[in-house]
């Protein structure tokens, strides 16, 4: 299932009767909803246009129109995925080849990023590079899977001199939170947004005056709620038994294309950074032997 679809039937029980009208009619007739108006959507669903914008809003959506055109492109994805006998997401089966193991591995992790870039919001991604380029420093929270995420971020980060933390320990992400101040950003990271200590650490920062990013499933959760700019990872098929590899992916695909950007838009700054982080590290192993890998 599409993401949009997928969290919206995900969401289901959460959603209040008016609401919940709304996104059966969508799950039922997503191709009928891409040529609708908002009014004949709302009289549809025994409701009004003012619900329905509410309703895409709390699904992070601009209004109706943005809807309409990411129904559109998922629609069309999945139609090409049909015709090429491709499912979306395939999870762990018994006694499976391992011909079909790398297979499905591989359409995992291709469907992760695919999913992904499609639920980028480009004006809320270059509002997220600019407040990290301007940051005197940057804290990073994730736990368990995350935790590797936000720690590939610093890794990256540091190789530009950007002054920044990713504590695994609660304990000290709080810590770091509380030092925060208006000049700093933080960024959570948490694939279903519901992680405690990552829910606690981003509210210290944001008590701090620092602002805030999040990266999460694309769900209505606490975290994306909380973070002045939230960013969405594809949400994975119900019943994934190992849902952590490609959502894994699917974050990593995010902190890239925000270094990446952050890069760019501070080309002169950054890359020769980068470049003599690079050529330090090189000549570090030659110094040792090559016994030492970058």
């Amino acid at each position: 299932m599409a993401p949009i679809l997928h969290a919206l039937a995900q969401e289901q029980e959460r959603l209040s009767q008016q609401e919940r009208r709304i996104a059966d009619f969508i799950l039922s007739s997503p191709s009928e909803v891409v040529h609708m108006g908002i009014k004949e959507l709302a009289e549809q669903c025994g409701t009004s246009p003012a619900t329905v914008t509410r309703f895409c809003k709390a699904f992070h959506l601009k209004g109706y129109p943005d809807l309409k055109v990411k129904l559109s492109a998922e629609i069309a994805h999945t139609e090409m995925q049909e015709r090429s006998g491709i499912s979306s997401y395939q999870d762990i089966v018994a006694n499976n080849p391992l011909s079909q193991i790398v297979e499905a591995m591989e359409a995992n992790h291709l469907a992760s990023i695919r999913d992904t870039t499609s639920l980028l919001d480009m004006d809320r991604l270059a509002q997220a590079i600019r407040l990290l380029c301007a940051a005197d420093r940057i804290d990073l929270y994730g736990v368990a899977t995350s935790s590797i995420v936000a720690q590939d971020f610093y890794q990256k980060l540091i190789r530009i001199g950007k002054n920044c933390t990713a504590f695994a320990d609660s304990h000290m992400q709080i810590t770091s939170a509380s030092t925060l101040s208006g000049r700093d950003v933080a960024v959570a990271i948490s694939y279903s947004g519901e992680t405690l200590e990552t829910i606690d650490a981003l509210a210290c920062a944001k008590d701090s005056g620092a602002a805030t990013i999040s990266l999460t499933s694309y769900s209505s959760n606490t975290l994306a709620a909380m973070a002045d700019i939230p960013l969405f990872a594809s949400s994975l098929e119900k019943g994934m038994r190992r849902g952590d590899m490609a959502s894994r992916i699917a974050q990593l695909h995010l902190v890239d294309i925000l270094f990446m950007g952050m890069n760019s838009e501070q080309f002169g700054q950054y890359v020769p950074k980068l470049e003599q982080s690079y050529h330090n590290v090189q000549n570090y192993r030659k110094s040792r032997g090559g016994h030492f890998q970058a």
